[in-house]
């Protein structure tokens, strides 16, 4: 099931124009060319590294958000989209 969401999140990402990826989002301060973003799968090999079960990867306000499961709590994290870092995380128990 994971790989059909990174799937859908992949055509989701390709779908979306380079003028929208590189739009700026004031709340997270996010401005990087598409070009220059990580791919879906790099973001997900990444956050599994760390411990996270990845179960939805979207892109939001020119960054990448994730729906997971991190030490038995659901997290929406978003993510910068040329680094991979986490700028800002939501965290509700399951």
């Amino acid at each position: 099931m994971r790989k059909m969401l990174i799937g859908s999140a992949l055509a989701i990402a390709t779908a979306a124009g380079a003028g929208y990826a590189a739009a700026a989002d004031d709340r997270l301060g996010v401005n990087v060319p598409k070009e220059q973003w990580m791919s879906i799968a790099q973001i997900a090999e990444k956050l599994a590294s760390q411990g996270y079960d990845i179960r939805e990867i979207e892109i939001d306000d020119g960054a990448y958000e994730v729906s997971a499961i991190k030490d038995g709590k659901r997290v929406k994290a978003y993510l910068h989209p040329g680094t991979g870092e986490v700028l800002r995380t939501k965290t509700r128990n399951r």
